[in-house]
């Protein structure tokens, strides 16, 4: 089983990485480009059978280190 975790920083949270890239991209000639927004991305082996035991454990992980659940949001995907 696998599981892919995207982590963003809330609205409203200030990215100065997202506005960096933002920069970048504009003085690339990227005119069209709006606001950006940067984030994690995590790919993650399980060896759980259990769909619901594989999710729970993904979001314990989140809770405790992937993630900053004060200034961040995460969502989670499982594939069998």
């Amino acid at each position: 089983m696998k599981a892919r975790v995207h982590v963003t920083l809330k609205p409203g949270v200030l990215d100065p990485q997202g506005r960096a890239i933002n920069h970048a991209l504009h003085s690339l000639g990227f005119d069209q480009v709006g606001d950006v927004r940067q984030g994690k991305f995590f790919d993650i082996d399980l060896g759980y059978d259990d769909r619901d035991a594989a999710e729970a454990a993904v979001k314990e992980m989140c809770e405790r280190l992937l993630a900053n659940p004060v200034v961040e949001s995460y969502a989670i995907e499982i594939d069998a």
